[in-house]
């Protein structure tokens, strides 16, 4: 009994704003990772609020990410349904040598810029101080080439983002967001399946040629 009370005592102090976040969170990653464009609207009601909800825990790099997440998610569902009129599927593509390239390039370059931006316009613009700037920075960084690379489709998407996840997991447990570290460790057996069906579609592409 009191494990059950426990288990209602944490429901009841969780924000559902958040709760609500991390169901359509959810659900728009499944949708992507089994390749359904509906995955596009619903993130968009996702990405909205979580806006509101890294604001308030002072996560600025991920509130900007968001930020990013609603631009590319209008965008992903543009490019993913211009051939929907068609009933063709936008083709599952592999990364090339100089995405890879350029992709570690921008990792080096604008994680440490965002960091010390994050803790330098703190006192200017007197707001909290962010949490794990430098971390925080790394893994929006990450997600940005990770969200671009899903919008078109290049398979090795999925594995950014289980390693991506795998860091979230711990900072949001280390900032008391434990609805949102639970999604995120549902992400990754998602993105590990994402994974696996984009390759089967590629090698299906693949025999059609």
């Amino acid at each position: 009994m009191q494990i059950i009370h426990g288990l209602l005592d944490w429901w009841h102090q969780q924000s559902w704003i958040e709760l609500i976040g991390v169901l359509t969170g959810f659900i728009c990653v499944y949708l992507a990772a089994i390749n359904n464009i509906w995955n596009w609207p619903v993130a968009i009601v996702s990405v909205i609020i979580y806006i509101y909800v890294f604001y308030n825990y002072q996560l600025y790099a991920d509130m900007g990410l968001q930020i990013y997440f609603l631009i590319t998610s209008i965008y992903g569902w543009y490019y993913w349904s211009r051939n929907a009129e068609l009933d063709v599927k936008m083709p599952v593509v592999l990364i090339s040598r100089q995405q890879i390239i350029i992709s570690i390039a921008i990792i080096a370059v604008v994680t440490p810029l965002l960091g010390f931006t994050l803790i330098s316009l703190s006192p200017i613009l007197h707001y909290k101080p962010a949490a794990y700037p430098y971390l925080d920075s790394f893994c929006t960084t990450c997600s940005l080439i990770a969200q671009v690379y899903l919008t078109r489709k290049i398979l090795e998407n999925w594995l950014i983002w289980i390693f991506v996840d795998i860091i979230y997991v711990g900072v949001y447990i280390a900032k008391h967001l434990q609805p949102t570290a639970i999604l995120y460790a549902a992400y990754i057996p998602i993105a590990l399946l994402g994974y696996l069906d984009w390759r089967k579609e590629y090698k299906k592409q693949q025999l059609l040629q």
